[in-house]
């Protein structure tokens, strides 16, 4: 039995890492290969989804929601930039301080995703490369949930252990000494040696303030390979598209072809304005529109609808106007998007915009824009109205406005109820670390409370919560029984003392954070966390130590996911807008990694003494 689940763990493994299927479905696939072996009961299988720390998660997604959505955390945010000043240094140590301090009590990602603007505005206004400052606020965010219990769901995991052993669980603030030691060490690395490590894109190197554009709209149209792709054609008088719409035309259907823009001739002496292709526009003779496709598919399109080709190629003033401009738009992990095609999504009609290109690991895709399945981290290049592209800075769950062209992002305002938001959160935290309730029952509190008030309704809240997240960890805890029900745990734990335990507690320490490190890297530090936490807690009884430092070793190396893109979702967000590479997060993240434990070595025995 023991050698079945070690071969369920090793092909778990090895699914999370392949990226083929979602966390969560692996996850099911494990619990359900678990069950068919017979090796768990029904009622030890679906133990997970009862356990308290599924409903910490899932509550906590919604209390940030409330605040994200009555603009308390944009707020915040705001205020706190007014002290960044200028200057990279400056700049990156503040953004991560003030980053690391909201991941604290808010999700990481969500926190990201708010300053993902912030920080390309920043960067403008300094005059350097948003690559410069992006990677530093990722990096912020994942330490800042070392400073609080509920920062990262790694730090409920391993003080769940420490419950369900019969021991005290952690504190809300025992994680805030070693968090801050970490801050320091990950500022400090940041703006001394990991700055002068990170790229310079050209096409991201922001404008002096001037009132010149951030991004250069002949560049980024480049990275696109859109020049290439459109053209201007002019409707003949003869051509049978005269007197359609463009919606009775299908275009995109019949040819592939998506019109970006409807340029009416001069028509009794006055010559109309550009403007924005919509369904409704009925062609005229000689009307131009800008178009993008194929060479191939103009070229038919032109021979059978009879128009003629004026120009192929194009300039940045045929897609920015006082009218119409061109933004950047980076899928979020809890996307709607994810896993469809735009066609299938109406994006077009649902968002008023049309998405010229996707982005994919900076590089442009050749399929067509419409029929692409999306993914996480995908960056789209999408043209519309100014009116247009200011309604989208609001939508934070399917996507993040980033390299907008020409104008600032606008500002969330704050609600009437943000006073209300922000009590309801002060409220839970007191709760907590006073411990006058159990923390899932003041999570749960809160949550209700920001219903029942408003901040946020049913709706938004269960879109707020990460779904793959909760059902990750459900899926996961009963491995732990799995393990520990056939001597699994124990033989992982004995291995680690044999080999490290002769070294002294600190070798065994080392050990526990390389390997969940190593994991992190790859694939959820929350699934990892599952896997090693009992591990870390059986090995510290086998070798006579407090498991405390252990399980604490094992939190903050879950939180060390700086080496790859796709170690953390906050990773793989600012990937597009900062045009990083694979080896941009290995080159910087590996310094900061091994520096994070050798100062865990040196601080957790000091807070968390080794002997009982």
């Amino acid at each position: 039995m023991m050698l079945i689940v070690f071969g369920v763990l090793a092909l778990t493994i090895i699914l999370f890492a392949s990226d083929r299927l979602r966390l969560d479905v692996v996850a099911l696939l494990a619990l359900l290969a678990l069950l068919l072996t017979g090796i768990l009961t029904p009622a030890e299988a679906l133990a997970g989804f009862s356990d308290p720390i599924v409903l910490i998660i899932a509550g906590l997604f919604i209390v940030g929601a409330g605040l994200f959505q009555t603009g308390v955390a944009d707020a915040l945010g705001q205020q706190l930039m007014r002290f960044a000043g200028a200057g990279e240094a400056r700049l990156i140590a503040s953004l991560m301080l003030i980053v690391a301090l909201l991941s604290a009590f808010l999700s990481s990602t969500g926190t990201v995703a708010v300053f993902l603007p912030v920080a390309v505005s920043l960067a403008r206004r300094a005059g350097v490369s948003p690559a410069k400052l992006l990677l530093p606020l990722a990096y912020g965010s994942l330490i800042g949930g070392l400073l609080t219990l509920i920062g990262t769901p790694p730090n409920i995991v391993v003080s769940n252990q420490l419950q369900a052993a019969g021991r005290a669980p952690f504190g809300f603030f025992s994680f805030t000494p070693i968090g801050l030691v970490m801050l320091a060490i990950g500022i400090g690395y940041m703006i001394t040696v990991g700055r002068h490590m990170l790229p310079v894109r050209a096409h991201l190197a922001a404008a002096s303030g001037n009132g010149k554009p951030m991004v250069d709209p002949a560049t980024l149209l480049a990275l696109y390979d859109l020049p290439g792709k459109l053209a201007r054609v002019q409707i003949e008088p003869s051509s049978p598209l005269v007197g359609q719409t463009l919606a009775q035309a299908s275009l995109r259907t019949r040819y592939r072809i998506n019109v970006v823009d409807v340029e009416p001739r001069v028509r009794q002496g006055a010559t109309a304005a550009p403007h924005i292709a919509d369904s409704g526009v009925t062609l005229q003779p000689r009307d131009v529109l800008l178009v993008k496709g194929s060479a191939e598919d103009i070229a038919r399109l032109a021979r059978e609808q009879q128009m003629r080709v004026l120009a192929t190629g194009v300039s940045p003033d045929d897609l920015i106007t006082e009218e119409t401009g061109i933004v950047e738009l980076v899928l979020t992990p809890r996307s709607r998007l994810i896993g469809k095609s735009l066609r299938e999504t109406r994006f077009q009609d649902t968002y008023r915009v049309l998405a010229l290109a996707i982005l994919r690991l900076g590089a442009p895709l050749d399929a067509p824009t419409s029929q692409v399945e999306l993914r996480f981290g995908d960056t789209l290049l999408v043209q519309g109205t100014w009116e247009r592209i200011t309604s989208l800075l609001d939508e934070r769950n399917d996507f993040v406005v980033v390299g907008e062209v020409h104008r600032p992002p606008t500002k969330r305002a704050l609600t009437r109820r943000a006073p209300v938001a922000l009590a309801i959160m002060l409220g839970m935290l007191i709760l907590i670390s006073l411990d006058i309730l159990p923390m899932v029952t003041a999570v749960l509190l809160a949550a209700v409370a920001m219903v029942l008030t408003g901040c946020v309704s049913m709706e938004e809240g269960y879109r707020a919560i990460n779904w793959e997240s909760v059902v990750l960890i459900a899926g996961m805890l009963p491995m732990a029984t799995a393990l520990d029900k056939t001597g699994g745990l124990q033989l992982m734990a004995s291995g680690l003392t044999a080999t490290l335990g002769a070294l002294g507690p600190l070798a065994l320490m080392a050990g526990l954070f390389t390997l969940t490190a190593l994991f992190s890297q790859f694939i959820s530090n929350t699934a990892t966390t599952v896997l090693m936490a009992p591990i870390a807690l059986q090995a510290a009884a086998e070798l006579g130590v407090s498991p405390y430092p252990l399980l604490m070793i094992v939190a903050i190396a879950a939180s060390t996911a700086f080496a790859t893109p796709i170690a953390s979702p906050v990773n793989t967000l600012v990937l597009g807008p900062g045009d990083y590479r694979f080896t941009d997060f290995v080159r910087v993240g590996t310094p900061l990694l091994a520096l994070t434990l050798i100062a865990s070595l040196v601080a957790v025995p000091v807070v968390f003494p080794l002997w009982l």
